[in-house]
């Protein structure tokens, strides 16, 4: 019989449903069960994040920088901007609307308190290296075989990335429902969870909002420097939009994205350039998403968030985004290193980051990809010339 393949989203929405309901009957001895699997999870996740940036980050800046030109810079610089600026909106606007949002929970304490049940024992997983020495690392690696010929290291590097891949695939992703779980048994249990959920429920609203925001002035911008209606060529990206809204997908839509830019005019060359390299490095909707629950998260407990933390987080992540499209849930994986090393964020936030943004993974795609229509616009405006 054919197996039925049950999608990360709906298992995260049960492991969490599961986690509140659980918290509720289960005895203090089977909480700790769950919070020793966290633990342990928890350290190797630590241990495997330094290894996430290398082993994505490095292959992919090889990949990039092999192409030299004005055409691919501009590209990059565009996304690179347009990225910063997306988490940058996401900051502003809960810096002035999530305080209020989260003044009717004001009670609510830590949520690193879900951790304060101890576990049965843990396990220390030390990581190789620090997550600032692992991306310093990655990019002298990815530029030295970019522009150094380097063919032997970049096949091992290669090789190293699928072995990272699918560590995540085989087991990181299957055992993150399990570890959400657990995350929110514990806050149950220790009777944070509704508050949270409750909180977060508001935000969710607000990043709606916001993704519609960042579509709509991408395509005032792009229609403004090509003179087009830019509501009809946003209009005209709609069946990207819903593909990537489906698969949950930049790559999977590539082929739709560019039959949509074609259809607003764009040269064909250029197309086939602009759209495979931004379903790669802009991740505008996704970067939003992560800042705004981000923020959230500092603002409950309290943690610094002012604009020059934000702000070195936004610009870090921006480029951590450069590998996200390579393995399922990349986006938030890619972003755990930026969380830990800026922000301050520990196991039990990441797990909570984690959860929020699968919950709203395909907007964030469909963000990304319907974005890339408007960034093939403005460089076609400049470089059609150069490639008919």
């Amino acid at each position: 019989m054919k197996k039925i393949r049950i999608g990360l989203l709906p298992r995260i929405l049960v492991a969490i449903l599961l986690g509140v309901l659980s918290g509720q009957v289960l005895s203090l001895q089977w909480v700790r069960i769950f919070a020793t699997f966290n633990a342990v999870f928890g350290q190797f996740l630590g241990f495997m994040i330094p290894l996430i940036i290398v082993g994505l980050v490095a292959p992919a800046i090889a990949d990039i920088g092999k192409s030299a030109g004005k055409l691919l810079v501009i590209t990059v610089v565009i996304a690179y901007v347009d990225t910063v600026f997306s988490g940058l909106l996401a900051y502003g606007t809960g810096s002035w609307l999530f305080p209020d949002m989260i003044a009717g929970a004001s009670e609510v304490t830590d949520v690193g308190k879900a951790t304060a049940i101890e576990p049965y024992f843990t396990v220390s997983i030390p990581p190789i290296l620090d997550v600032m020495a692992a991306l310093v690392f990655a990019f002298m690696v990815g530029l030295g075989i970019a522009y150094g010929n380097c063919r032997t290291l970049k096949e091992s590097f290669k090789e190293f990335k699928e072995i990272v891949s699918k560590t995540i695939i085989k087991a990181i992703i299957p055992l993150l429902p399990l570890y959400i779980f657990g995350i929110f048994l514990c806050m149950t249990y220790t009777g944070q969870a509704y508050r949270i959920m409750l909180v977060f429920v508001q935000i969710i609203i607000v990043i709606f909002v916001l993704h519609f925001f960042i579509l709509i002035y991408q395509f005032c911008i792009a229609g403004a420097l090509v003179k087009h209606n830019p509501f009809r060529l946003l209009w005209n990206m709609l069946p990207a939009y819903l593909t990537a809204l489906g698969t949950a997908s930049s790559a999977a839509t590539i082929p739709v994205t560019l039959k949509c830019s074609l259809r607003n005019g764009v040269h064909e060359g250029i197309a086939g350039f602009v759209v495979p390299l931004c379903a790669t490095i802009h991740m505008s909707g996704s970067a939003m998403k992560i800042t705004a629950c981000a923020l959230t998260i500092c603002l409950l407990h309290g943690m610094p968030h002012g604009f020059g933390v934000f702000l070195n987080f936004v610009m870090l992540l921006a480029i951590m985004m450069v590998a996200a499209p390579g393995v399922p849930g990349g986006a938030i994986m890619a972003a755990l290193a930026p969380l830990a090393s800026v922000l301050g964020f520990g196991a039990t936030d990441q797990a909570l980051m984690i959860a929020l943004y699968i919950a709203m993974d395909s907007f964030g795609t469909a963000c990304n990809v319907t974005g890339d229509g408007a960034i093939a616009l403005v460089v076609d405006r400049y470089f059609k010339k150069t490639i008919a």
